[in-house]
Formats: structure tokens, C-alpha cells, sequence
């Protein structure tokens, strides 16, 4: 893709919110009534540090979540509804198109349960991204799923994510990122043993005081 072009303006991240109620699923039998809390909190995380990563123009988070969506425009992010109402992937291709809508050249899916998220490892990631020729995607720490996917000016973002997705995007035609060095951008959290490794790379403030305070009483994993 033109690097000169993807990081003139800075990249448009598009960061996908289910409902908190139905968020985290796997995480319900160890943070129970956390749950939702803690989803609320990794998204504030991850949309923070990525508004502060300086290759980042702005966030879109495509939700129907209005608690999540309020808290979230507080930050500074753009908030659209989930109009598809079709599952992650429409969710994104969505949230692409709404971007494209504003001009923005490169667009770059991200999760939205990174808590670790540094922004300085975002940056790097991203440039390594404008490098790619069309498309270019990281994987999670497993090796198994995605955590970004890129997309430069004028190309299709064709989101593959859910389960092994990381495969599905190589089959795709999407370049692999494989830099070292950046474990914040690959740390999503789907299982406590995901919270675990989170919280020891070092989350952010929100995520940090919810697992706190839910640790406290007993709700909710936190460091061994």
C-alpha cells in the first residue's frame, strides 16, 4: 500500500463492541457478575491507548451498547450502531465502509479487548502495516486468531475474524505481520489465563481498578 498516503492522516481504527450483557462469554464462569464490567473496562483501555498511538487519526466503535457507547465518545471515539446486526465481521465491514465515508485512506480493524494496549507497540505495528502491499493483519499471542487487520487506500478491509482467523486472512491474500517486540497489540483477552497474561504485561487504568475491585470480593480472576 502508499505508506506516504496510510499515515498522511493517520490510520481510522474500527473497534467492535458486542452488547456488554452478551460480551466475554468465555470469561463468565471466573468473573461472574464482573463480567460485563470488565469488558467495559478492556474496551476503554484498548480505545484509549489507540487514541493516544500517534500513527492513530481516530477510532470508530461499532456497538449497540448505548453504556459502552457514551462512556466511549467520552474518550474522543467515534460510536456507530451495529446497522448490520450480522455478526463480528459485518460489524466491521460497516464500521470500514462508515470510515471511508469521512475520507480516510488506511483502515484498521482492531479488537476492542486489548487492555495491555501500548500505543508505542500500536505504532510500530501500523507501520509495518503501511509497508504491506495491499492488506496486512497481526496475530494474536496463540498464533491462532487476529488482533489488527489493515487495509491501505482504496482497498476492501474484507474482515475474516472468529476462531482461526489468522489462517483465514493468510488465505486471503493479507500479508502477516511478524514483528517481535510488540505483545500488548497481540495479548486479547477471551479466558482467564488471557487476564492473567494481560494483567502481568500491565493493563491499563480501567481494567486494572475493575479487576481490583472485583478481585477483592472474590469475583474475578487476577494475577497468580
Amino acid at each position: 500500500m502508499d505508506a506516504a498516503a496510510a499515515r498522511g492522516g493517520g490510520w481510522s481504527l474500527v473497534v467492535p463492541l458486542k452488547p456488554l450483557a452478551l460480551a466475554k462469554s468465555r470469561l463468565a464462569d471466573a468473573a461472574g457478575a464482573a463480567r460485563p464490567a470488565l469488558a467495559l473496562a478492556f474496551a476503554l483501555d484498548t480505545v484509549a491507548a489507540a487514541l493516544a498511538c500517534p500513527l492513530v487519526a481516530d477510532v470508530t466503535v461499532v456497538t449497540d451498547d448505548t453504556t459502552a457507547g457514551a462512556r466511549l465518545a467520552e474518550l474522543g471515539a467515534f460510536v456507530v450502531a451495529d446497522v448490520p446486526a450480522a455478526g463480528l465481521n459485518a460489524a466491521l465491514r460497516y464500521g470500514a465502509q462508515r470510515v471511508r465515508e469521512r475520507g480516510a485512506a488506511g483502515v484498521a480493524a482492531l479488537n476492542g479487548d486489548l487492555p495491555a494496549l501500548r500505543p508505542a507497540e500500536l505504532s510500530l505495528v501500523l507501520a509495518a502495516a503501511a509497508e504491506a502491499p495491499e492488506r496486512a493483519f497481526l496475530a494474536d499471542a496463540a498464533g491462532v486468531g487476529t488482533t489488527l487487520l489493515a487495509a491501505g487506500p482504496g482497498t476492501e478491509l474484507a474482515p475474516g475474524f472468529g476462531g482461526a482467523s489468522r489462517a483465514r486472512h493468510l488465505a486471503s491474500g493479507a500479508c502477516e505481520i511478524t514483528l517481535s517486540g510488540v505483545p500488548s497489540v497481540r495479548r486479547d483477552v477471551d479466558t482467564p489465563d488471557d487476564l492473567r497474561a494481560a494483567l502481568a504485561l500491565g493493563v491499563g487504568p480501567r481494567t486494572a481498578a475493575t479487576c481490583a475491585a472485583y478481585a477483592a470480593a472474590g469475583q474475578a480472576p487476577g494475577p497468580e
